[in-house]
C-alpha cells in the first residue's frame, strides 16, 4: 500500500503570500516548501500546469481517494476524513497490530519563511461584492538570447463582480503579486508598477494605464492594486483583453535589481483553478480586504447565505449543481436538493440554514 499527496493549484492564494504557479519549476518549488513545512515523509504528486489531475479528479479542494493497484477508484470522497478513511482500509485489508497517533511520530513541522522585507505598509484595496477570480493569462515570451522562459516574477490575480461578467458593465480589480518563490521585493527608489491595456473598440476602461502610488519606504513585499470601472458597448464582453505590466524588482540573494515588463491576457469567465482569497496570515494572505481577519466577513461574522451562494453558482444561473458544490455541501447535496432535480437553489439552501440554525437553537436549550 502506498499513500501520496496530490499537489494541485492553490485553493486558498495569498496564504504565506504564495501565488499561483505559471511553470512547472514553480509548483515542484511549492511542493518542496510543503514537504519542509509538514515535514512529512509521504511522496507528492504534482498536477501538471493545465490542471489535468484535478479536472480528472473532480476539481474538490481536499478530496480522497483509494485506488487499485489496476487503477480503479474504489473509494472516492470529496472531502478527506482520517476515520473513514481508516475504516474503509481495514475492511479491504485488515486492522494493523499498532495504530499510530499524530504525537508518536517523530515530525518537526516548519512554519512558513517570513520575508524580512517590510510588509503592510501599502493599504489594500477593496475588492467588489461578490467579486470572483477570472481567467488571467501570461503571454510567455521566449528570449531572444537565450533558451530559458521568461520569469513572472510578479504573478496577476484580477477579480471582476457578477455584472461586468455577465452584462458587460462592472469593476475590474487587479492584483499584482510577488511571487516568493524567486525571493524578490519591490524597488521603491525607482519608478512605480505601470499597466496598460490595449485598447478595443467598444470597451471602455475608468483606467486605461495606472500607476501605483508613491511608497516612502525604500522596498516591500505588499501586493499593488487597482479598481477600475469596465463597460463594453455590446453588452457582455468576449474580446481578451490585454494587458501590459512594467515594474522594477531586486533580489537581495542574487545581487540584482532591474526593470521587468509582462503581458497578460484576461478572459472575463471565471477561473474554476484560481481559489479563492479567505484567511488572513502574518505576512501573507488577507481575510477578503475586510475587518476581522478569521476567515468570516465583516467583523469577523461568517459569510451570509448569498455570498456562499455566489461562491459556488459558478455561472450564475441561480442554482448550485452537484459539479459545483463544494466541501461540505457536495457530501449534504441530496439532503439540500428537497425537489431531487439534481440542483440547489437559494430558497433550498436558505431553508437548509434556517434548518440548522433551529436545531442549534434546540441543543443549546437543552444544555
Amino acid at each position: 500500500m502506498a499513500f501520496y499527496y496530490v499537489y494541485k493549484s492553490l485553493a486558498h492564494p495569498e496564504r504565506d503570500r504564495l501565488v499561483q504557479p505559471v511553470t512547472i519549476e514553480e509548483r515542484l518549488a511549492h511542493v518542496a516548501a510543503a514537504t519542509r513545512q509538514l515535514d512529512t515523509r509521504i511522496s507528492w504528486l504534482a498536477d501538471t500546469m493545465s490542471n489535468a489531475l484535478k479536472h480528472a479528479l473532480g476539481d474538490r479542494p481536499n478530496s480522497e481517494f483509494i485506488i487499485s493497484p489496476e487503477g480503479k477508484i474504489l473509494v472516492a470522497r470529496s472531502w478527506s476524513d482520517p476515520v473513514r478513511l481508516r475504516a474503509d482500509l481495514e475492511k479491504m485489508v485488515g486492522k494493523t497490530k499498532t495504530v499510530s497517533n499524530p504525537s508518536d511520530l517523530d515530525r518537526k513541522p516548519k512554519t512558513a519563511v517570513v520575508s524580512k522585507i517590510a510588509s503592510g505598509v501599502v493599504p489594500r484595496v477593496e475588492k467588489p461584492e461578490g467579486a470572483m477570480a477570472v481567467i488571467a493569462r501570461p503571454v510567455i515570451r521566449k528570449e531572444a538570447d537565450k533558451e530559458k522562459q521568461e520569469i513572472f516574477y510578479v504573478k496577476l490575480r484580477a477579480e471582476a463582480d457578477r455584472s461586468l461578467m455577465m452584462n458587460g458593465m462592472g469593476k475590474l480589480h487587479l492584483g499584482f503579486h510577488l511571487d516568493p518563490v524567486h525571493t524578490v521585493h519591490w524597488n521603491n527608489l525607482a519608478a512605480p508598477l505601470r499597466f496598460e491595456f490595449k485598447s478595443i473598440d467598444g470597451v471602455d476602461f475608468s483606467m486605461q494605464k495606472g500607476v501605483s502610488p508613491k511608497v516612502e519606504i525604500a522596498s516591500d513585499i505588499d501586493p499593488r492594486e487597482f479598481l477600475l470601472d469596465v463597460k463594453g458597448s455590446r453588452g457582455r464582453i468576449e474580446e481578451k483583453l490585454m494587458l501590459k505590466v512594467s515594474y522594477f524588482a531586486c533580489d537581495d540573494e542574487e545581487g540584482w535589481c532591474r526593470e521587468v515588463s509582462h503581458l497578460y491576457e484576461i478572459e472575463l469567465r471565471r477561473d474554476r483553478d484560481a481559489g479563492s482569497v479567505r484567511s488572513a496570515r502574518a505576512n501573507g494572505g488577507f481575510d477578503r480586504r475586510r475587518p476581522g481577519g478569521n476567515g468570516r466577513g465583516p467583523q469577523g461574522r461568517r459569510p451570509e447565505l448569498t455570498q456562499l451562494f455566489s461562491r459556488m453558482d459558478s455561472n450564475g444561473d441561480g442554482v448550485i449543481t452537484r459539479r459545483e458544490a463544494r466541501g461540505p455541501m457536495l457530501d449534504r447535496f441530496a439532503r439540500l436538493d428537497v425537489d431531487g432535480n439534481g440542483s440547489i437553489s437559494k430558497t433550498e439552501m436558505k431553508k437548509h440554514f434556517e434548518r440548522m440554525r433551529g436545531s442549534n437553537r434546540s441543543r443549546s436549550s437543552r444544555e
